[in-house]
């Protein structure tokens, strides 16, 4: 069974309930961010980066940090195209079925595959997608305490079970708005379709007059109106 259209339901449900996570931008801009997690990938996340590229699009990448171990050059390829890098912690691993100490380890030990990976000082790097989308108060409790950033979305195509390409297009296009966070893999589940499907979906948005941003600035975009 697909969920995907229940993502839409779920999201306006849990959006005001857990409002210090940043599902999603200003709803008076048409300014989108395109997320993608699970990389980086050898043969995928290069594909990708090709579609970004002849766009010029600035995406945003939520990694795994196994993944960074073992494709170090990949990972720095992404960095130096521009992209910003959030934490999707080491393995995949649910982080509510995690202790704490677990919790704490699959984030710095991401953290110092991207130090190793890219050369920058991975601690500076807190933005953290939970895997699975799963979390739980105590899990955001945890990453507010360690001065991290909890970033969620607001369009979910579900594209890592391969619907096909044109569905995944499609749940796009019919939910985005403004504001919206997009979250596409360019990961070994869905990965194999990601270069593609941006290559349909990019001058569809363009097209209809959306500006691509990265999770940075709709950070800075959402400290400068909760400013009293």
């Amino acid at each position: 069974m697909q969920l995907a259209p229940f993502f839409p339901v779920l999201y306006r449900i849990l959006q005001p309930t857990f409002p210090n996570c940043l599902w999603s931008g200003n709803s008076y801009t048409k300014e989108i961010a395109l997320t993608f997690d699970d990389g980086p990938h050898p043969v995928y996340t290069p594909q990708l980066l090709k579609v970004l590229d002849y766009y010029s699009i600035e995406a945003s990448f939520f990694w795994l940090g196994a993944c960074v171990h073992r494709y170090p050059t990949v990972a720095k390829s992404v960095y130096d195209c521009g992209h910003a890098i959030g934490l999707h912690g080491y393995d995949h691993r649910s982080f509510p079925l995690l202790t704490t100490a677990e919790l704490q380890q699959s984030l710095e030990s991401t953290q110092s595959a991207i130090s190793t990976a890219i050369g920058i000082n991975g601690a500076n790097i807190r933005d953290v997608r939970p895997p699975n989308g799963l979390f739980t108060p105590q899990t955001l409790e945890l990453l507010t305490k360690w001065q991290y950033r909890s970033v969620m979305w607001s369009v979910v195509p579900e594209d890592w079970v391969r619907p096909g390409i044109n569905l995944v297009v499609q749940r796009v296009l019919e939910q985005v708005q403004n504001g919206s966070t997009i979250v596409l893999h360019d990961g070994a589940c869905g990965g194999i379709d990601v270069a593609e499907t941006t290559q349909i979906l990019i001058p569809e948005l363009l097209r209809r007059g959306y500006k691509f941003v990265n999770i940075d600035s709709f950070w800075r975009d959402r400290n400068s109106y909760l400013k009293p």
